[in-house]
């Protein structure tokens, strides 16, 4: 099995990358920069990140490598302050007051800097969150959120002070400290950036890298203020950032702050709406640097690469990891099979040699349909690897015979990059002891490039590029009996290798915006700006994937129904597909009868839809509203 932790040992070939930005942050002339490592879910910006980290900081972590003070953050960790920015900004100070070589350089700094960072909380969140805490530990007797303020509440009794935090007058008694001190947030701004400056030219550091990953799994609102941060208060001379995140996460984070009624125009890149985020993001990240999707032959390296870690003791994979490293420098292009470990050969046991020999060769002749089913994505192929290797342990144990390992990795392929047409296969099979017609008639359909009689015969979905190359591709399914291959994985019938995994971020977060939604129309804005156009065909899966398991426990959600109606009437690919097997699946007696009006609404904008009225079992209310002429 494999971890998913993030890692600076570089099975990717991704070294190049980091190289790259090393070379940026290296070059004075572009400082101060702010640097984004843009990726989707588990396209491996952490490993590069920490391999940037690494090269930066040297071996000794109480020196400063070429004078560069390299801190590194999880943008996850700011998530539960009451304000990430002020949080943020507190963070780097501490830093640097860990530093002994720095402490007496910079002297009373810090200080100054962190309570400036104390009042930006007081302005940023008013007297109920911060002050009003303050009080009641002042007036207990306990330590205060703010100490500093404590000398202004000081003058009080505890009756006086008491009187003047609560009722309408609270909030006046907070802007007259402020107005006292003469604190002003744009001065706060103007100042920090100043002492900031101030302090990193006093500590004789050449170089402030400051590394944040993981702000997309950030809230909104705490990915806008970790950026605003750097861009406000952080980004002075001597400075660079550098920032790992998907970048719909964080075009979607702008919108939120941003938002507009521009319905109409949602799509179209030269909107208002989209000239706002392009801009915002811009000012932001001067940088943009996008991981490219992996090949199949970078693929089939990668997975040989973590079967060799799997199976070899730590110093022959390492020797096998630096002659990966080693033809990286002369063939890029090529990848790094069995053939090349053939030279080390020597090194391997017999056991070694055929066990590696038997996973490399499958990987060789189904690396490209892993490619295209997972999306290049390296987090994907690691829990991909790591529920094949589980099942293939249960056909071990359960001493199956004639079982084709290369069968079951092609199952699985499906079952991850189109989980609809993975159970679609099941149900065939269910009844026709495990050998499917409709699979052998696809196979020869897709190999006569039949793409048109494929569409009018089953569905569009099974005539994509990806399914055709799927159909196409070796082992063949067809006159093989697939029970065996279905009994492994019965787990995932009902829920999916995506579903027992991690899901990406900005999925769960859409799925949350659509069952949430509070009005028809922002369920219609939330379809058209989140979901069409923004995810590609394995996202909308999962997410499809989500919605289902949710109404199918709870039938009588009219709201969830919605969801799905709203899908349907803007044609969200595999959305009738799913209400379908929802619709065969629940009681009809739970269906809420109300939802008549939303069907006769959107069969106008779909009339696919009307087929899912026909479903509808006579004797429930909803088919009755549906069609009130018709007699029990």
């Amino acid at each position: 099995m494999w971890s998913d932790n993030e890692t600076s040992e570089d099975l990717l070939g991704f070294k190049i990358h980091a190289d790259l930005l090393i070379d940026v942050i290296k070059d004075d002339t572009v400082l101060p920069v702010t640097i984004g490592v843009f990726g989707d879910w588990g396209s491996g910006k952490s490993s590069i990140l920490k391999i940037v980290y690494n090269e930066l900081k040297g071996e000794d972590e109480d020196n400063l490598k070429d004078d560069t003070l390299v801190l590194f953050f999880n943008g996850w960790v700011f998530e539960g302050y009451d304000d990430a920015k002020a949080a943020l900004l507190e963070s780097i100070v501490e830093k640097f007051k860990e530093y002994e070589k720095l402490k007496a350089k910079i002297t009373d700094i810090p200080v100054k800097l962190l309570k400036s960072v104390k009042w930006m909380r007081v302005l940023g969140l008013g007297f109920k969150k911060v002050i009003l805490p303050t009080a009641a530990a002042y007036l207990t007797g306990r330590l205060s959120l703010i100490p500093f303020l404590l000398q202004e509440f000081s003058r009080f009794n505890a009756k006086d002070l008491a009187e003047k935090l609560s009722g309408d007058k609270a909030e006046d008694f907070l802007k007259e400290i402020i107005k006292k001190n003469d604190i002003e947030e744009t001065t706060l701004i103007r100042e920090f950036r100043n002492d900031f400056k101030t302090m990193i030219d006093k500590s004789e550091i050449k170089k402030l890298v400051v590394i944040i990953d993981d702000l997309d799994r950030c809230t909104q609102d705490r990915i806008i203020e970790n950026l605003e941060a750097i861009k406000l208060f952080l980004n002075v001379e001597k400075t660079a950032f550098v920032i790992g995140a998907d970048p719909r996460i964080v075009r979607h984070a702008i919108e939120h702050r941003y938002k507009t009624d521009d319905i109409e125009n949602a799509n179209d890149p030269d909107s208002r709406n989209k000239r706002i985020v392009s801009d915002y993001l811009e000012k932001l990240i001067q940088v943009p640097y996008n991981l490219p999707k992996l090949s199949d032959r970078e693929v089939e390296t990668y997975m040989t690469l973590l079967f060799c870690k799997k199976e070899l003791n730590p110093n022959t994979f390492q020797k096998i990891l630096d002659e990966f490293y080693k033809s990286r420098k002369t063939n890029r292009y090529g990848a790094f099979g069995f053939g090349n470990i053939q030279g080390i050969k020597d090194l391997l046991s017999e056991t070694e040699r055929t066990k590696l020999s038997e996973s490399v060769s499958l990987i060789a002749s189904l690396s490209s349909i892993i490619t295209d089913g997972l999306n290049g994505n390296p987090r994907q192929i690691k829990r991909f690897l790591n529920t094949f290797t589980l099942r293939k342990r249960l056909v071990d144990v359960a001493d199956i015979p004639n079982f084709k390992v290369d069968i079951l990795v092609k199952l699985m392929v499906l079952e991850y990059s189109s989980l609809s047409l993975f159970k679609k296969i099941y149900e065939w099979q269910v009844s026709q002891s495990g050998e499917p017609k409709e699979l052998a008639e696809l196979e020869a359909l897709a190999q006569a490039s039949k793409k048109e009689d494929i569409k009018k015969n089953y569905s569009i979905e099974w005539a994509s590029d990806k399914l055709i190359k799927w159909l196409t591709i070796e082992p063949k399914l067809s006159e093989k009996d697939l029970r065996d291959y279905f009994w492994i994985s019965r787990d995932q019938l009902e829920k999916s290798i995506s579903g027992s995994s991690l899901i990406p971020t900005h999925i769960r977060n859409i799925c949350k915006e659509l069952i949430d939604h509070g009005s028809g129309t922002i369920l219609h804005n939330t379809v058209s700006k989140e979901v069409i156009g923004k995810l590609n065909s394995s996202d909308t899966e999962i997410l499809l994937s989500l919605l289902e398991k949710e109404l199918l426990k709870s039938a009588d959600n009219d709201k969830l129904h919605k969801v799905f109606i709203e899908l349907m009437s803007q044609k969200v690919t595999g959305s009738i597909n799913s209400y379908t097997r929802i619709i065969r699946l629940v009681d009809h007696s739970k269906i809420p009868f109300s939802l008549h009006n939303d069907f006769k609404l959107a069969i106008p904008k779909n009339p696919e839809i009307e087929s899912i009225t026909k479903l509808f079992n006579s004797g429930s209310s909803i088919h009755k509203a549906l069609n009130p002429k018709t007699k029990s």
